[in-house]
Parts: structure tokens; C-alpha cells; sequence
């Protein structure tokens, strides 16, 4: 089951491990989430560290994660 919160933080890719589809991103609040691969929004698989996105938090196995990263312009 996965719960979507309402708002829609901004951060920036802090890491990112392309072999292995895994990174986080730091909102501008401060807070940390992990992310994998496929929440990438535009479906590239790959994002740079130090980009800024926007995302959504859901929760996954009781674990907040990142989720629809997109970029901000």
C-alpha cells in the first residue's frame, strides 16, 4: 500500500547509483529520502546529483520514500 502526501516538496539529488538505481534526495526541509530509479518521472532511469527536483513522498513498506522526481525550471 502506498499513501501520497499532500504536499509537494523541492530538494536536490544528494546521490545517486546508476548501476544500481538507487539515490536520495534532501527537501529543502531538511529531511533526506531514498528513491529508486523508476520514480524518475520523464523515464530516463538516470538523474544527475545536484539536480533540483520536485517529487512526492509516499510511503512504502513503512518507509518514506521520493517518488515522481521531476525537474524544477
Amino acid at each position: 500500500m502506498e499513501l501520497r502526501s499532500a504536499a509537494v516538496p523541492i530538494g536536490t539529488v544528494t546521490s545517486f547509483d546508476e548501476y544500481v538505481g538507487l539515490g536520495e534526495v534532501r527537501a529543502d526541509s531538511g529531511e533526506t529520502y531514498r528513491f529508486h530509479c523508476v520514480e524518475i518521472a520523464d523515464g530516463t532511469r538516470t538523474i544527475g546529483i545536484g539536480a533540483a527536483v520536485a517529487f512526492d513522498v509516499i510511503v512504502k513498506f513503512g518507509q518514506q520514500e521520493a517518488a515522481q522526481l521531476r525537474p524544477v525550471t
